[in-house]
């Protein structure tokens, strides 16, 4: 459990808050129709807690990289529309996020008000941590609540400066973040399985050396096989490898007794001729790999041993797809581990990024424990390094 202060500990009933959403929404190409609502979704909860208090809630919220300028392409007006209707209430919209208009339209709010302010990514101030523009969204409002897990590995103004101006406090959606990520490393109910996949390992490589430490089974798919693969001394065809980090495979495939886990790497994966769709594939197991294409999944014995072992488990960790999910030829061992997860009798936490596209894509999300907004965010928080956004919210105890 997370000690630092949330809504739930202090009185804001009547109150004036800023709250940091993450709003970075995909939109569907050449419109302003937002393709996944997750993320809005996700921040529904705190906000009609604020609104039950009769709060007066002014939020905020980047989307895409408009570099420092306005881009009306990236501006926060459609989202206010659509957050309007899954509220069932009008939500104001401010132009600029801090300017006289955002003073104005803020000042003369009242309690249940509910307006959004434009991109904060509009000003270069924002990326740049910069006080006095942090100075001027904390004017906006009494208290700062920050819901916006996903974006609190950076150190930007609306995330790590604004409580030296105002008090701040954890979001509902935030604080669960927290919870059901520091339960894995604190007290999971054993056996407790990481499941790591993904393109890269220099991605999670401080994850895995957390979780070599703690968990009973880790199994190895996705592209980031092809490294571990490489270690043995097989051929690999055109995957990609980091060979910088064979060294560090070989080790964790080795048995140290400094590995508390037993590591499974997939036995056998599903090969392409090229980077396709519709490409030719076959199965193979992992010593006798074609000189030529890619691996584009794990295999048919990898995806029974790595079921058997999910359903054997109490407490499951999923960061990386088995392979390219967004292709139905090579969806199905990220589809066959997320329905393995999808029980009632285990606790499972997909650890954000492309891992929550795959498993709602296979519509099985609501059938997880949790599922975190944060991708950087969730894997910088488990590889034990402090977050910017968390460290900026009081302790309880203080």
């Amino acid at each position: 459990m997370s000690n630092k202060l949330t809504i739930e500990d202090v009185d804001l009933t009547n109150k004036s808050v800023l709250v940091r959403v993450d709003f970075n929404v995909p939109f569907k190409p050449g419109s302003t129709e937002i393709s996944d609502l997750t993320r809005i979704e996700s921040s529904l909860p705190t906000i009609r807690y604020l609104l039950h208090k009769n709060c007066k809630v002014v939020l905020c919220s980047h989307l895409g990289r408009p570099e420092g300028r306005p881009d009306e392409a990236l501006s926060l007006r459609p989202i206010a529309f659509k957050l309007g209707e899954l509220l069932g209430i009008h939500v104001g919209f401010v132009n600029d996020c801090v300017s006289d208009e955002a003073v104005n339209v803020t000042s003369e709010m009242t309690g249940g008000d509910i307006v959004l302010l434009e991109n904060l990514r509009f000003h270069s101030a924002e990326e740049a941590n910069d006080s006095e523009f942090a100075r001027k969204l904390a004017n906006l409002a009494e208290f700062y609540v920050n819901d916006a897990f996903g974006v609190s590995h950076r150190t930007h103004a609306s995330i790590s400066r604004v409580t030296e101006y105002i008090p701040g406090v954890l979001g509902l959606l935030f604080n669960r973040e927290v919870d059901s990520l520091s339960g894995i490393f604190q007290c999971p109910v054993r056996p407790f399985t990481a499941i790591l996949g993904g393109s890269k390992i220099s991605d999670k490589i401080k994850v895995v050396e957390r979780i070599s430490g703690l968990a009973d089974d880790i199994l190895i798919g996705g592209g980031m096989a092809a490294t571990f693969i490489k270690s043995l001394g097989h051929a690999v065809g055109n995957s990609s490898v980091e060979y910088e980090y064979l060294d560090f495979a070989k080790w964790l495939l080795s048995g140290d007794k400094n590995i508390k886990s037993r590591v499974w790497l997939a036995e056998d994966v599903v090969v392409g001729r090229d980077f396709s769709s519709d490409s030719e594939h076959k199965n193979y197991k992992i010593s006798d790999i074609n000189e030529r294409g890619m691996i584009l999944d794990i295999g048919l014995g990898s995806i029974s041993k790595f079921r058997q072992i999910i359903e054997n488990s109490r407490t499951v960790f999923w960061n990386g797809p088995m392979g390219v999910f967004e292709w139905d030829s090579f969806a199905i061992g990220s589809k066959s581990v997320a329905t393995a997860m999808a029980s009632q009798s285990i606790t499972s936490v997909i650890g954000g990024g492309s891992t929550v596209e795959a498993v709602s894509r296979f519509g099985l999300r609501d059938k997880m424990s949790h599922v975190s907004t944060g991708g950087g965010a969730s894997l910088q928080f488990l590889e034990g390094r402090g977050l910017p956004g968390l460290d900026a919210i009081f302790d309880r105890s203080n």
